[in-house]
């Protein structure tokens, strides 16, 4: 059974995006996306809402682009060999292969795939990571916190839900970015 992972980059006070959309802050070095790389082995599904997958599918043609470092062609080489799902009402086609689309999040067709899956699972993007936290589904928290605060934003973690959680892992940068995984103590409880 795979685990779910919610796994991005996020601001120390929080944010995945500041106030106008922008993570250019975020932008990872060599040594910290080699770690990323390494640790998405293990994935054999990533779970996308609509804008992050925008974001992501530039992956899918990167190798084409010249004088691409090694751990960045490695990363894309993973990228489009994993297995996508967009969940999107708007969109109407995908640009990657091994991707589909799905219009309406089901936490029952996710617990199916997790039960299903021999590899784990990222669930990326805060906006529908929180309906997979409200839904209890998320096993494993991935933050690699970034030395900026940027004051608003996108929030990585959604408002009233509550998780006990448990440290896995952490690991510091050189650049001063902080890896920290979380396993989860007990299930979501809404907070009222």
């Amino acid at each position: 059974m795979g685990k779910l992972i919610y796994s991005m980059i996020t601001s120390l006070d929080g944010y995945v995006t500041d106030a106008e959309g922008n993570f250019d802050w975020s932008v990872p070095g060599e040594t910290l996306h080699q770690f990323v790389n390494d640790l998405m082995q293990s994935v054999g599904t990533y779970l996308y809402g609509r804008r992050m997958y925008e974001t992501m599918v530039a992956w899918e043609t990167l190798h084409t682009l010249p004088d691409q470092p090694p751990f960045m062609l490695e990363f894309a080489n993973t990228w489009q060999a994993t297995d996508k799902i967009v969940y999107s009402t708007s969109l109407g086609e995908v640009a990657s292969k091994r991707t589909r689309i799905e219009r309406t999040f089901d936490p029952d067709a996710v617990r199916t795939l997790k039960e299903d899956s021999e590899l784990d699972i990222t669930i990326d993007g805060p906006t529908l990571a929180a309906h997979a936290i409200r839904a209890g589904l998320v096993d494993q928290y991935e933050l690699f916190i970034v030395p900026a605060i940027v004051g608003g934003g996108k929030r990585f973690f959604p408002d009233d839900v509550r998780v006990d959680l448990e440290l896995l892992d952490e690991r510091r940068f050189g650049s001063g970015v902080v890896y920290l995984s979380y396993g989860v103590a007990n299930r979501t409880v809404a907070v009222p």
